[in-house]
This record gives structure tokens, sequence and C-alpha cells, in this order.
């Protein structure tokens, strides 16, 4: 396709009309017929992988799709092969997919490249069969070309972006920190007529005294809209600068910071909707958790039965934390943990997760001093958990990571480690579960029964792994 010539067009248009409102491409009579919001009732259970990338980097090279049936899902004896019989999903690195409710479109904003920031739609057909609907936003102008950005609610997408910028008495080594400004970006797109709706770019409302002391946020994902539809909740990497130390200049020749000790809880960003307006940020007790909450490639905040906001400090915390569905602040008195709720003696760290209904939910977890994969449906009324067994559990999880508490997470390869949606369907739920370059299984859950049914085998190759259900 003519990416580059489309991309840059649609910069134009964007300027032309003077707000970034999206420009639709052309399609077929095919594509356009299959478009706009998805009223179909579920055929199709979507499994996603990654493959490696040109120098061998697991899990880094793109995505395949397959789509199969309840049927064939939950039926050990059907086999799936997405690399060899599956369907590209346009995206120079690791797609970051989303799903419609029952299953019929999936989405995606290409990651990095020359078509990075290009949103397309696809809609589901069974096996390798999607069509491609053409209805392409460019969201690069803002969101930049490595977007992150999730399904907020059905039909309605949300991309977000921030940065930190540090003011210093001098370029180079040892220099004086003065202060630092951290910015965001954030676009409301339209999945049902894809079109960038509104957009907006703001400082992220420290106080002085914070950012004088060092506090910013230079990444901001996972942005959800509560149950009213008035508010938006999008999670924080909070980082803090040792403002007592002198700069020095890493290998790249960028003048960087220690780390300071940190003081304030788990942050979130929250703007008014559909308005993008009244940012502030509230933060959890810090007695509760500092744990940061933007997550890495998995939605992590849902809105509950009861019109509450659970929000897990994931990837590398144990904790989900409540934001009141009545004040929209950071409810203090609630405070799950899922090493409590095991009652594990190692330290565990929640990868992705979903809410389920009426506060049940089912958790994908590591464990530390492994590289194991582990599942557990959690009872966040009565704050329990148990503990569920699948094949090849204790080495499905991450092949590699380094985490940074300054920078967040990076350098993360393997099933868990990139994983990115957990499928429903009835009383199922459906978990794909491959360890790195090794077959699995795709795995139906009952939610009620917590019978856990061993069903499709999922073929694999070097260097890939399953990382979703849709």
């Amino acid at each position: 396709m003519e990416n580059s010539f489309f991309k840059t067009a649609l910069f134009g248009c964007a300027l032309a009309i003077g707000t970034l409102t999206g420009c639709k491409k052309s399609g077929s009579s095919e594509a356009s017929s299959v478009s706009g919001p998805d009223v179909w009732a579920r055929k199709y259970i979507t499994l996603t992988a990654a493959f490696p990338d040109a120098t061998g980097t697991a899990g880094n090279g793109g995505t395949m799709a397959f789509a199969i049936t309840p049927e064939q899902a939950i039926n050990p004896n059907f086999e799936v092969n997405v690399f060899t019989g599956g369907y590209g999903l346009r995206s120079q690195r690791t797609a970051r997919v989303q799903g419609s409710i029952n299953g019929n479109f999936l989405y995606n904003i290409q990651y990095t490249g020359t078509d990075g920031g290009i949103f397309n739609k696809y809609k589901v057909e069974g096996g390798k069969s999607f069509i491609d609907t053409r209805e392409e936003v460019d969201t690069e102008p803002i969101l930049g070309e490595a977007p992150r950005w999730v399904v907020a609610a059905e039909g309605i997408g949300v991309g977000v972006y921030a940065s930190a910028t540090i003011q210093a008495s001098a370029p180079g080594a040892g220099a004086d920190f003065i202060d630092v400004k951290s910015t965001a970006k954030i676009a409301i797109l339209s999945l049902d007529d894809p079109k960038i709706t509104r957009q907006t770019e703001f400082t992220i409302p420290f106080t002085a005294e914070q950012t004088k002391s060092g506090y910013q946020i230079g990444r901001i994902d996972v942005p959800i809209l509560n149950k009213a539809k008035t508010k938006i909740f999008i999670g924080c990497n909070l980082t803090r600068t040792d403002v007592t130390k002198k700069s020095t200049v890493n290998t790249n020749g960028t003048q960087t910071w220690s780390s300071g000790t940190r003081e304030l809880g788990t942050a979130t960003l929250v703007v008014d909707y559909p308005s993008l307006t009244n940012p502030k940020l509230i933060y959890v007790d810090p007695t509760i958790s500092k744990t940061n909450n933007h997550s890495y490639r998995t939605m992590t905040q849902y809105v509950g039965t009861d019109g509450h906001v659970y929000q897990a400090t994931a990837t590398s915390g144990s904790q989900i934390l409540r934001i009141s569905g009545t004040t929209n602040e950071y409810d203090n008195s609630y405070n799950f943990d899922l090493k409590a709720a095991l009652n594990s003696a190692s330290n565990v760290s929640i990868s992705s997760w979903r809410y389920i209904k009426d506060g049940v939910g089912i958790v994908l977890y590591t464990v530390s001093g492994t590289t194991g994969g582990y599942l557990a449906l959690v009872d966040l009324n009565a704050k329990t958990a148990t503990k569920l067994t699948t094949d090849n559990e204790t080495d499905i999880g991450f092949s590699g990571r380094s985490a940074n508490t300054n920078t967040g997470v990076t350098a993360i390869t393997g099933a868990f480690g990139q994983f990115q949606n957990v499928a429903i369907f009835g009383d199922n739920i459906y978990i794909p579960m491959t360890p790195n370059g090794v077959d699995g299984n795709l795995y139906a859950i009952n939610y009620k029964t917590k019978q856990v049914t061993k069903g499709a085998k999922l073929k694999n190759q070097s260097g890939s792994f399953y990382l979703g259900a849709y």
C-alpha cells in the first residue's frame, strides 16, 4: 500500500481543516459494507501471536491473527498454526491489538516505522479471513509513531502520550537540576466511524513544589472511561529525579540524573470527558502503594459492575486498587493484594488481568525467581484468589526482563511479557498459553465453576508466542 504518501496526505488534510479529525481512505464496497459498530452476535475467538524481528529479538517482528469458533476453541484435537496459516496485521513491530466486545472487529494503531501511528480496522470473518475496512486514520501528528492506546469504552478509542523535559543550569555533565515540565497529549478516536473526534495537549498539573523536587511523568497509558462517561482515568509512570545530585551524560551523550526517593503514591491522570479539560492528578495513599500503573501493552483498568474503577499496579506490582465511582478519587479503604490472597511466600507481579463480572476477575501473574506464568481467579469483593493449573506454567512467562524504576519496564520478552488481551464469551474466559518457541494450548476457564478446559493446540515457532485472545 502507498502508506508513505497516504500518511502525508492525511496530515495535509488535518492542517487544511484546522483540527485533526481524521480522513478516510477509499476502500472496496466489500470493506465499506462491514464497517460501523459491532452489532453481530459473536462467531469467533481471534488469537494473536508475535514473531521475532530480523535481528532475532523474540516477539518483536510483527503480529499474526487467526479466528476460530468457540467449539474449536475447546477442542484439544483442533490445531492452530497462526504463523503459517494466519493473517498478518499491519505493524512493523508487535501490534497493540484491541477488539470490540463481541469480537467481530479488531483495531490496531501501527507501532513504529514508516506507518507508525496509522489506525487500521479489520472485520473478523473466521480462520485467516479478515477484511481490512481501509478506514485509516493517521494519529502520528498527535501521538507519535509508537502510540499508547486502548479501547476505553465500546466504540471509543483513546490514545495518549507523555514526555518530560528537565530544565538544568547548563548542558552536559555536572549541571544542577532546576525544574521539570511534564506534557500530556490525548486523542479520542471513534471506532465505529473511524476518525479523531477530539484532541488536546497540556502540562500535567503537578504543583510547583512537586516539580522543583523532581517529580515528573514521562509515560502514560491504559486510559479508561468511567461508567458515567464523564471522566477518563489514565495510568502514569511517576518518577522522581534526585535534585541533590549533579547531572551525568550517558553513552548516547544524553544528560541524565539519578533517581530520587519517591514519596507520592500510585498516580492517575484524570480529565473530563468529552471535553478533555480540567486535568488533575490523583494519588493513592503512599502507605498502600507507590507502584506505577501505566502497564505494558495490556489493559489493566476496568469499570466494575459496582461502578468503581479497578486498577492493577501492573506489570511489576501485586495490587489492584480502586477508584470510587462516586468521588472519582482513590478509595484508600480498599487494597487487593494478590500475594496476600494467594498466601505466597514469594513476590508476585500482575502481568495482565481482566475484570469479568460481579467482582470476579482473571489474573495472569509471575513469581519472582521463576520464568513461569500463572493464572488465578480473584474475587475482588472477598479479596480472595484461587490459583488455576495449566501445562507449561513453569516456563511460560518471561524469557528476559529488565526493570528500571525511573524509566519504566524495558526489554520485556516472552508470552506474559507482551500479553495483551483475554477473551470472554458467556461464562468462559479464553487464554492462549505458549512458552517462547514451544507449542501450547488455548485454555477455557469457566469463571463460575472454576473448571479449566485444555482446548485447541497452538503450534509455535522459534522466538514466537501467542499473546492475546479477542
